[in-house]
């Protein structure tokens, strides 16, 4: 079992998920620069490996950032229902996400984008820990078989919308954000392990001071999903509105 609960906050871990925040408002207000054409060379985000690495980049940061989390809500006695008001939060962002990319990019709206993998892998995640309680080591082999198994299986029935979300693709699907289970659960796994190794080896590198800095970081990395859905509207809303004036 986890010893005993743990009630304060890690706020190297919130200062962290506060710099993966900056980095993916950086990263998206260059994605809506450049697809209102006000960036002097086109750049492709789907294949220019400048803007894909840095994708996987930030999607590992906040899936590793997310099993730390979980690991530490559960280490601090997070019970059933405070998961799933939270599950629910996370659920009802990635449905609005679907609805909103439906709107704006009709032939590649997302249907299993970032909050759809986190609220399917944080489920799993939490079943897991529920079922092996404390009991981390083996999410380490687990999670780079996660990692690795697209590259060694595909199937053509994986290729749907209905389907896509396990990962074992022949082909990447047509849509502006996927984070399928597979490969993604592996990195959140690699979160909880870590974090839990942490907390029992290491606990200062977790619950340590921060320096005055990073705190603006911190308080946007205690609210993540708050800032994940505001960010674009506003920032496509203030672009729109300096090129209507512009002109």
């Amino acid at each position: 079992m986890f010893p005993v609960a743990e009630t304060r906050r890690a706020d190297r871990l919130d200062a962290l998920r506060g710099a993966a925040i900056v980095w993916m408002v950086g990263y998206h207000l260059a994605f809506d620069l450049n697809h209102l054409g006000w960036l002097a060379t086109p750049q492709d985000f789907y294949r220019d490996p400048l803007w894909t690495t840095q994708r996987t980049a930030i999607v590992s940061l906040f899936l590793l950032c997310a099993g730390a989390g979980q690991a530490l809500a559960t280490a601090a006695g997070q019970g059933w229902p405070r998961f799933w008001r939270r599950w629910a939060q996370v659920a009802a962002c990635a449905l609005a996400v679907s609805a909103g990319s439906a709107l704006m990019f009709p032939r590649s709206w997302i249907s299993f984008g970032v909050l759809h993998g986190m609220a399917a892998m944080l489920l799993l995640v939490r079943l897991a820990g529920t079922r092996w309680p404390g009991r981390t080591g083996w999410m380490w082999p687990v999670g780079a078989l996660a990692v690795a198994l697209p590259a060694w299986v595909a199937h053509p029935l994986f290729d749907t919308r209905l389907g896509n979300w396990v990962g074992l693709v022949t082909r990447k699907p047509v849509t502006e954000d996927w984070v399928p289970v597979l490969p993604w659960l592996g990195v959140m796994l690699w979160g909880v392990a870590a974090t839990q190794a942490l907390r029992t080896r290491r606990p200062q590198w977790l619950h340590g001071a921060v320096p005055a800095w990073t705190r603006p970081l911190g308080w946007l990395g205690r609210r993540p999903l708050t800032v994940y859905m505001v960010h674009q509207p506003l920032m496509i809303g203030a672009l729109l509105a300096a090129g209507a004036w512009r002109h």
